[in-house]
């Protein structure tokens, strides 16, 4: 592709334009660095005009309730099944004990997620283990915003219990989740999904629960698991897809919609040993996530506004140069991190505060802001 055409691309998406599906292919096959540095160029000059100059932080804790999970992901190294060596289920009073020592540390966020437990159950049903879950945080700390159950989690409930999604939603909406993290969704490409992750929902599953939580009330993030054995086409089909169903949420004004997105590349270090040897190394590849980190800017930055790296998967020093190609948040401290930690990630489990800041001012010299889950800031 004569650079004079990626040009001619860059130059509409400046004036406001939406790349086509073909034009983000073109993007993300580009190999000449200089052609590259455009690219780059202008995810930061569109992450300027739609999300601004100051890099925004949240101040949270990972919960990973249980490890035990009836589903075999090719890409997990976090998965057990109950009795195997590693396997645990927290009880509540770890749950609890976890939430107070996070917020002495500032924390105005618990995100929650977990294996797929089917022993998960209170009076026989999985709904109502959740909701204590829930209420576990939120009656002794009401002021906490949940960020829990994915798409899968949500689906995995229903099917057990035999109920809608709406049902489930709704409960969990009531009984104090703020918001639903928009993990499970990989690459949102059936083909991609019966390797990754055979047995986990469809990607219009996934969609059809992500619009039911909008239509509820409640916002979703969103998520691509990249840098596997997905190809340029797959990536920017999951973008579109997207950029659909945000398009979807502003045109029918539900209440809620999707307010970040996060781009997860693949680290296989401890990865079940197929898709590893597959895929062929143990960490990703920084230029191909912040190529991908710019195009996804460029294709969704009208309607999705943050974007936000992994710095568990890339390092510190990897998210933070994400923030030269379109990122506008460095994500939250965590506090303890296992999915990705137990797949061989070197990021670290945890970051302060002022690990952020010092990052942050002397990669870009930008200013920096702590925020909510929804991005209220301070």
């Amino acid at each position: 592709m004569a650079t004079a055409t990626v040009d001619a691309i860059l130059d509409r998406v400046c004036e406001g334009y939406d790349l086509s599906p073909a034009e983000g292919v073109t993007l993300l096959k580009q190999t000449d660095s200089n052609i590259i540095s455009g690219i780059r160029d202008t995810a930061d000059k569109l992450r300027q005009q739609q999300a601004g100059n100051t890099v925004t932080y949240v101040i949270n804790r990972n919960i990973n309730f249980t490890n035990i999970c009836e589903q075999h992901c090719s890409f997990c190294a976090f998965r057990r099944d109950e009795g195997e060596v590693g396997a645990y289920w927290l009880d509540w009073a770890q749950i609890r004990e976890k939430t107070t020592d996070a917020v002495r540390r500032g924390a105005t966020e618990i995100c929650m997620q977990g294996g797929l437990n089917p022993e998960a159950k209170i009076d026989g049903k999985a709904l109502n283990y959740y909701i204590k879950l829930v209420e576990t945080i939120k009656q002794e700390f009401p002021q906490l915003h949940l960020h829990a159950f994915s798409p899968q989690e949500i689906q995995f409930i229903a099917r057990l219990d035999n109920i809608s999604y709406i049902e489930v939603i709704t409960a969990l909406k009531n009984a104090g989740v703020g918001s639903i993290p928009g993990t499970a969704a990989e690459v949102l490409n059936d083909a991609v999904r019966k390797v990754l992750c055979p047995e986990k929902i469809d990607a219009n599953t996934w969609l059809e629960i992500i619009e039911t939580a909008h239509k509820l009330g409640l916002p979703t993030t969103s998520t691509m698991l990249s840098g596997h054995i997905e190809t340029p086409e797959q990536q920017i089909e999951h973008l579109e897809q997207l950029r659909l169903l945000q398009q979807k949420a502003i045109a029918n004004n539900y209440p809620t919609k999707i307010t970040e997105f996060i781009l997860l590349p693949f680290v296989g270090k401890e990865a079940p040993k197929p898709l590893r040897r597959r895929v062929g190394r143990d960490q990703p590849v920084l230029k191909d996530a912040l190529l991908l980190t710019a195009v996804a800017r460029i294709y969704l930055g009208n309607y999705i506004i943050n974007h936000q790296p992994s710095w568990v998967k890339l390092g510190l020093a990897g998210a933070t140069e994400a923030l030269k190609w379109g990122c506008n948040d460095i994500g939250g401290t965590l506090m303890e991190e296992h999915i990705t930690t137990m797949a061989g990630a070197i990021g670290g489990t945890c970051m302060e505060v002022e690990d952020f800041q010092k990052a942050i001012t002397t990669s870009c010299q930008r200013p920096y802001q702590q925020r909510d889950t929804l991005y209220r800031v301070f």
